[in-house]
C-alpha cells in the first residue's frame, strides 16, 4: 500500500489554513488524483460547435484518460473512451476530424458506431466457437460513466455513479449562463482551435492563480508596467479612443484596493470567481451596434443585467477557468505531477458585432499566448514554484489569507477580494472527492 492510499492520510494533507506541498509535487498523490478526483468529478470535455455535424469529433483528456467526444445523432453528444476494446489501440490520434458513420481501428479493422456499439469485425467467424458474446470487447468502445451537454458546454464524470451534475455545479452555472447569454442569439460557437501552452508545473497551481488577486500588480510589473508606462510617456491624445491593446493590458497593474473591492465569491465543491462587483474587463469600450442587439433580444433591463455582469476569473474545480465578458475558456490538462498543458479556447457571440470577437482573439493573444506578454510572468512563478517545493525548508503551503476559524464551504460567500477563501475551498473540495471512493471502499471492507 502505498503512503496515501487510505482517506485519513490524505485528508491530514489539507488543514484549514495551509495544505503539504506533495499535494504539488508527489508523483503518488498525482496517481490518486487521476484515479479518484478526476473519475468522481465533472470534468469539461469540449463545446458542441467543435462537433456541429454527425461523425465530427475532438480528442481530449479527462485527467490522462484519453477520450473521444464525437457527435453520434443531430442532438446526441457521445464521449467515448479512446481505446479500441480489442487490443487496446487509439482509435483515433487527430485532435479533430469527422469519421462518418463509425469509427475504423487501424491495427484490425474492427468497427464501431459513432456510439461506441460494435458493428463488425473481419472474419468474425473466428469467435464462432468462443465466449466472444460474452465478453468486455463485444460491447464495443466504452462510454464514460455521464455526459452533460449544458447550453453548448459538454462536461463528463468518468464514474457510473455519483454526484450529479447538478448539485456538483449548483449556482456556479450562472457565470457560464451569463458568458452564454451575452450572445443576442443565445448561442456560442469556438473561434477556431485552442492556443496550447505546455506548462513545466503541477496543474492546481494554474488552478490557484486564476482567483490570486495579490499577484497583478506584482508579477506583472515588468510586462503590463513597462506597457502602461511607455503609453504614458506618448502622451496619448485625451479625445481619442484608447487602444484596444491597452485597454486588455493596463488594468493587469491596478492597485490592491481595485482588486480588494472587486470581490470573491466561492461555492461548493470548489467553485468560485473573482469580480463580484466590478472587474479588469469592467471599462472596455462600448461596441457600436452590440446593446441595441441585446435590447431587442432581451429587452433593456435585461439587456443591462447581463452586460452589467462583469465578472473577472470563474474557476469550475477541478480544471477550467472561463472569462465570461470577454468568452473565453482555459483547460489545464494534467500530464504529470509537474507538467500541465493549457488550453486556452475564444468563442464567437452568435449574432454579436465581429469587433468582439476580434478583442477576445486579442485578449487570448497578449494574455495567454506562448508568445504572450503577461503569461510568462505567471509561468516563471509557477516553475519556481515548482523547483521550491522540493526544497528541505517547509512542507507548508500557506493559504491562510482572511482565514476565519470554521468556514463552511458548503454555503455561497462573498468575501474580500484579496482573500484567500477560493484556494481554501478547492482544496477542501479537492480532499472530499479524492476520499470519496476511498471512503466507500474502506466501508465495503
Amino acid at each position: 500500500m502505498g503512503k496515501y492510499e487510505t482517506p485519513e492520510a490524505v485528508n491530514a494533507l489539507v488543514q484549514p489554513h495551509q495544505v503539504h506541498k506533495d499535494t504539488y509535487i508527489d508523483a503518488e498523490i498525482f496517481d490518486l488524483e487521476m484515479k479518484h478526483l478526476f473519475s468522481n468529478t465533472w470534468v469539461f470535455v469540449g463545446h458542441d460547435s467543435q462537433t456541429s455535424k454527425k461523425g465530427d469529433y475532438i480528442t481530449t483528456q479527462i485527467g490522462t484518460q484519453p477520450v473521444i467526444m464525437v457527435r453520434h445523432k443531430d442532438d446526441d453528444i457521445k464521449v467515448l473512451y479512446n481505446r479500441c476494446p480489442h487490443k487496446g489501440t487509439k482509435i483515433a490520434i487527430d485532435r479533430a476530424g469527422n469519421t462518418g458513420k463509425f469509427f475504423r481501428c487501424p491495427y484490425h479493422a474492427w468497427s464501431f458506431k459513432t456510439d461506441g456499439c460494435l458493428l463488425a469485425i473481419p472474419l468474425k467467424k473466428g469467435y464462432a466457437q468462443t465466449k466472444f458474446k460474452e465478453s468486455e470487447a463485444n460491447k464495443g468502445m466504452q462510454a464514460v460513466g455521464e455526459v452533460k451537454n449544458y447550453r453548448g458546454f459538454v462536461f463528463a464524470r468518468l464514474a457510473d455513479e455519483g454526484i450529479s451534475f447538478e448539485d456538483y455545479f449548483g449556482d456556479s452555472l450562472s457565470s457560464l449562463d451569463n458568458m452564454v447569454d451575452r450572445s443576442p442569439e443565445g448561442r456560442l460557437e469556438v473561434a477556431g482551435p485552442p492556443l496550447r501552452y505546455m506548462h513545466q508545473c503541477n496543474w492546481k497551481m494554474l488552478v490557484d492563480n486564476q482567483t490570486d488577486t495579490c499577484h497583478p500588480m506584482v508579477a506583472h510589473e515588468s510586462s503590463a508596467g513597462t506597457a502602461v508606462k511607455i503609453f504614458e510617456e506618448a502622451n496619448w491624445p485625451e479625445d481619442k479612443p484608447k487602444p484596444m491593446a491597452m485597454e486588455i493590458i493596463a488594468p493587469f497593474m491596478s492597485p490592491y484596493e481595485f482588486f480588494e473591492e472587486m470581490g470573491i465569491r466561492t461555492w461548493p465543491n470548489g467553485h468560485g470567481h473573482t469580480g463580484v462587483h466590478h472587474s479588469i474587463h469592467s471599462d472596455y469600450s462600448t461596441i457600436p451596434g452590440y446593446t441595441e442587439a441585446m435590447e431587442e433580444t432581451y429587452g433593456e433591463e435585461r439587456a443591462a443585467e447581463i452586460l452589467g455582469e462583469n465578472r473577472h476569473n470563474t474557476v469550475y474545480f477541478p480544471n477550467i477557468m472561463i472569462k465570461g465578458p470577454i468568452q473565453q475558456l482555459r483547460n489545464f490538462i494534467p500530464m504529470g505531477p509537474d507538467k500541465t498543458l493549457v488550453e486556452s479556447y475564444i468563442y464567437r457571440l452568435v449574432g454579436a458585432p465581429d469587433i468582439l470577437t476580434q478583442r477576445t482573439a486579442m485578449y487570448n493573444r497578449l494574455i495567454n499566448a506562448p508568445t504572450s506578454m503577461v503569461g510568462h510572468d505567471d509561468l516563471e512563478m509557477y516553475e519556481r514554484a515548482q523547483e521550491g517545493l522540493h526544497s528541505q525548508a517547509s512542507d507548508w503551503i500557506n493559504i491562510e489569507r482572511l482565514h476565519e476559524d470554521g468556514e463552511d464551504f458548503e454555503v455561497e460567500a462573498v468575501e474580500n477580494g484579496t482573500t484567500e477563501r477560493q484556494m481554501r475551498n478547492q482544496m477542501n473540495a479537492w480532499a472530499k472527492f479524492m476520499t470519496l471512493a476511498m471512503g466507500a471502499k474502506e466501508a465495503a471492507e
